[in-house]
C-alpha cells in the first residue's frame, strides 16, 4: 500500500492543484489542501505532524530578514530617499543622450539595492521620475516602460526577498545567492541604460553642472550610503544577512527621522502595520510550502521526479530550455513568491541531477519569473502601474514589450555564459 501511495500521490497532488485552480481558490488554500492531503496519506492520517512541521518551518533565523527588509523598504519609500537618489543621478547624467531616462534606470538600480522589492522600487522611483520624464517631453510609453522594467531590478539586485524565499525552501546559502545576483543585475541595468541612450539619442543634451552635483550630493549622501552599509556588511562578512537587515532598518529609520526629518512616530506605526499585512500573507505560505517540501523529501518524491524527467529529456540543454519555457509561462499567471514556493523544491533536485548548481539555477529561475512582472494577465508591475499612474492596461503592456525583449536577451546571455553569476 505504501508503494502504491508513493507512486500515485504526485498525480493526486497535481489533480487537486488543477481542481483548486479551476475553482479559483487563493494560494494559501491550495497550499494547505495539498499539504493536508500529503500528510493524511503519508503521515498515517495524523495532521499533528503537519502542525509540527509548520512550526519548524518558521523557526528559522533567516525568516527574520523578510519583515526587516520589508519595513526598511517601506521607511525609505515613505521618506525622501528616492527623490534624493534621483537628484544625484540626474546631476550626473545630463551630458548623455536621454540623460533623464538614464537617471531613471540608474535610480531604479540603486533603489533596488535597498528595497529588495519590485513594486516598492517602481513606486518609489516612478512617483518622481514619470512626471519628470513627461514634463521633459519624453514619450509616455517609454517613460512608463522604463520605470516598470526598472522596478523589476528590485528582485535580482540584492538584497532580494525572492532570493531569501528561494534560500528558505531549497536550503541554499542566501549570501551566495546575493553574490550571484550582482552580475545579472548589472547586466540588466547596463542593457536598460544602453536602450535609454539609443531610444532617446536625438534628444538634446544638457550641460554638466558641478554646483548642481555638489548640492545633490550634500542632500543625498545619507541615501547613497545605504547600499554601502547594507551590502558592504554582508559581503565583507562583518554582518550576517539577518544582522545586516537589522542594521539597514535602524539606519533607514535614523536617517529618515533625524537627517531627512521625514518620519514621525505616527508614520512608524502605519508603516509597521503595512509591513505586517504583507508578512501576514507571505509567512503562512512559506510555512506550508516548507512543510510540504519536508514531506516530499522524506518520501523521495524529488528523486522519483528526477528519474521521470530524465527518461523524457536526455540533455542538460534540453532540460534548461524546457524549464525556461515552463517558468516563463508560470510567470504570466503566478506571482514570483508563489511560483518559487511551489516549484523550487521540485525543480532544484532535477536541475542538480543535470549538473546545474542550485545557486545558478536559482538566479535563472528568478530571472525568468522577473519577466512575469511585465507580462499579462497577472504582471504585478502592470497592474500596480495601472492604478498608480492611471493608464490603460493595454497601453502598459505595449510599453513593456521592448523591455521584455531586452530581459529575454539578458536571460539567454546568463544561461549561455554562467560566469556572469560569479562576478563577485
Amino acid at each position: 500500500m505504501s508503494g502504491l501511495l508513493t507512486a500515485w500521490l504526485p498525480m493526486l497532488l497535481v489533480a487537486l492543484l488543477v481542481l483548486l485552480l479551476v475553482l479559483r481558490q487563493p494560494l494559501i488554500a491550495m497550499a494547505l489542501a495539498l499539504s493536508a492531503l500529503a500528510h493524511m496519506l503519508w503521515g498515517q492520517g495524523r495532521l499533528e505532524f503537519m502542525a509540527e512541521d509548520l512550526w519548524n518551518a518558521l523557526d528559522r533565523e533567516l525568516i527574520l530578514t523578510i519583515p526587516m527588509f520589508l519595513l526598511c523598504g517601506q521607511v525609505m519609500t515613505h521618506g525622501s530617499t528616492a527623490r534624493r537618489l534621483v537628484n544625484v543621478l540626474r546631476a550626473l547624467t545630463p551630458r548623455l543622450p536621454g540623460g533623464l531616462a538614464v537617471a531613471a534606470t540608474l535610480s531604479c538600480a540603486v533603489d533596488a539595492s535597498i528595497s529588495g522589492s519590485s513594486i516598492v522600487t517602481m513606486l518609489a522611483i516612478g512617483s518622481v521620475m514619470v512626471p519628470a520624464l513627461l514634463q521633459a517631453g519624453y514619450d509616455r510609453r517609454y517613460a512608463l516602460g522604463a520605470v516598470m522594467s526598472g522596478g523589476t531590478l528590485g528582485i535580482i539586485i540584492p538584497p532580494s526577498i525572492p532570493m531569501i524565499i528561494y534560500a528558505l525552501v531549497t536550503e541554499t546559502s542566501v549570501v551566495d545567492l546575493f553574490k550571484a545576483g550582482v552580475g545579472p543585475g548589472l547586466l540588466l541595468t547596463l542593457a536598460f541604460t544602453l536602450y535609454a541612450i539609443w531610444r532617446n539619442r536625438h534628444r538634446p543634451t544638457q550641460p554638466f553642472s558641478w554646483p548642481d552635483l555638489r548640492q545633490a550630493l550634500r542632500e543625498g549622501i545619507w541615501a547613497l550610503m545605504m547600499p554601502v552599509v547594507l551590502l558592504g556588511g554582508i559581503y565583507s562578512g562583518y554582518f550576517s544577512v539577518v544582522e545586516s537587515a537589522a542594521v539597514a532598518l535602524v539606519y533607514a529609520a535614523l536617517v529618515e527621522r533625524f537627517a531627512h526629518r521625514e518620519l514621525t512616530l505616527r508614520d512608524v506605526a502605519r508603516l509597521v502595520g503595512e509591513a505586517a499585512r504583507i508578512g501576514g500573507v507571505l509567512f503562512p505560505l512559506i510555512a506550508v510550502a516548507v512543510t510540504l517540501t519536508i514531506l516530499l523529501t522524506e518520501h523521495r518524491i524529488p528523486a522519483l521526479l528526477v528519474g521521470w524527467v530524465q527518461t523524457c529529456i536526455d540533455s542538460p540543454l534540453g532540460f534548461m530550455l524546457a524549464v525556461n519555457a515552463l517558468l516563463l509561462g508560470v510567470g504570466m499567471f503566478m506571482t514570483i513568491d508563489a511560483a518559487i514556493l511551489v516549484l523550487a523544491p521540485l525543480l532544484v533536485p532535477v536541475a542538480m541531477a543535470y549538473g546545474y548548481d542550485p545557486v545558478f539555477f536559482g538566479i535563472v529561475m528568478i530571472l525568468n519569473l522577473e519577466i512575469g512582472y511585465l507580462t499579462p494577465p497577472v504582471g504585478l508591475n502592470l497592474l500596480v502601474a495601472m492604478g498608480a499612474f492611471k493608464q490603460p492596461f493595454g497601453m502598459l503592456c505595449r510599453a513593456a514589450l521592448p523591455f521584455v525583449a531586452i530581459m529575454l536577451a539578458c536571460l539567454a546571455l546568463v544561461i549561455w555564459q554562467p560566469w556572469i553569476t560569479r562576478l563577485w
